[in-house]
């Protein structure tokens, strides 16, 4: 008997704790994350949208998509005690959808006789896989549903269309860097600041932010992470500014004369915050809904790939609109 509690103590001392292997998974991403900056920046610009080294960046978008949404039905499985099914027909066309669009709007953007086309091309896409999960439910009623298909438009919708949206900030014409910068730093000092700041001082004001959903949230965390969108968005101001002038890169272009580029990375960092908040909380409300703690278990510490980009995904609409159309 003793003998068995040692052997228990010396396996619990060898194995890794929580934070620690979200620390180590944190390093790798950081890590990963800077080579791919590197190489986008590095990539002479102006010869195709977001230059050759943007591709490295699709690859992980491309992942997100597939990843994810095998994830998300995986889940949507699990409700009501695993009694809901998808049938075969309705994963194919769900995961083959995720697995296509991102590269498609790629190729679209990176061939000059079609560029700017790339959103149509997913959008007839989209309508065309649509139509083949609705035949599904047709044809073959009993095994897919019209509630599995419903589930399949929307996990092609979340998945799929927002790597997408990831992409497009990728190959924007301008700003391009910028956008990255910004999709890479803001969603991770949000979750730290919220992580900080609701750590320190939730015990002087505990008042919760959505308690139903995630009820270790406080709305002093919210706060924290505020200031670490608007701290994520002067950094990357001062890193296209000057490590950008220093390295001879392209100047950020701005649309409007009414916003001086400080000004506009701070509101585009505070505005990034506060929709990555409400990607971890909609994640939240899908975890809570399924029953489950983690998405996955892919990324160490973390769960899975929703559990660790959800707030990433919905960020790169606001980005978008923001690069792509106002500044």
């Amino acid at each position: 008997m003793e003998q068995t509690v040692k052997n228990e103590q010396q396996t619990q001392k060898r194995s890794l704790t929580s934070f620690q292997k979200r620390t180590i998974t944190s390093v790798i991403y950081v890590v990963v994350w800077l080579a791919l900056c590197a190489l986008k920046w590095a990539t002479p610009w102006g010869n195709v949208a977001g230059g050759w080294g943007a591709l490295g960046f699709d690859a992980v978008f491309v992942a997100i998509s597939v990843i994810g949404a095998y994830e998300f039905m995986r889940a949507i499985e699990k409700t009501n005690g695993g009694a809901f099914r998808f049938s075969t027909p309705q994963r194919s066309f769900t995961i083959a959808f995720c697995a296509v669009t991102v590269p498609l709007y790629v190729i679209m953007e990176m061939i000059p006789q079609t560029q700017g086309s790339g959103m149509l091309a997913v959008a007839c896409a989209f309508i065309v896989y649509m139509l083949f999960l609705a035949a599904t439910s047709v044809f073959d009623p009993e095994q897919s549903t019209v509630k599995g298909t419903i589930y399949c438009v929307f996990c092609m919708l979340y998945c799929g269309v927002f790597s997408t949206i990831l992409a497009a900030n990728n190959h924007l014409t301008v700003n391009s860097m910028a956008a990255i910068l910004v999709l890479s730093i803001c969603p991770v000092l949000t979750d730290t600041g919220a992580y900080v700041v609701g750590s320190l001082l939730k015990k002087y004001i505990p008042f919760k932010l959505a308690p139903k959903l995630s009820p270790n949230k406080t709305v002093i965390g919210s706060i924290g992470g505020l200031i670490g969108g608007l701290l994520g968005g002067l950094m990357c101001y001062y890193v296209i500014f000057y490590l950008g002038a220093y390295m001879d890169a392209t100047t950020l272009v701005t649309r409007s004369t009414n916003f001086s580029p400080l000004l506009s990375f701070i509101l585009v960092g505070l505005c990034s915050s506060v929709v990555c908040q409400i990607g971890d909380l909609f994640e939240s409300a899908v975890k809570r809904e399924c029953k489950i703690k983690d998405m996955g278990t892919l990324l160490p510490g973390h769960g899975g790939i929703l559990d660790r980009f959800d707030s990433t995904l919905f960020c790169g609409v606001v980005i978008l609109l923001s690069f792509g159309t106002i500044i």
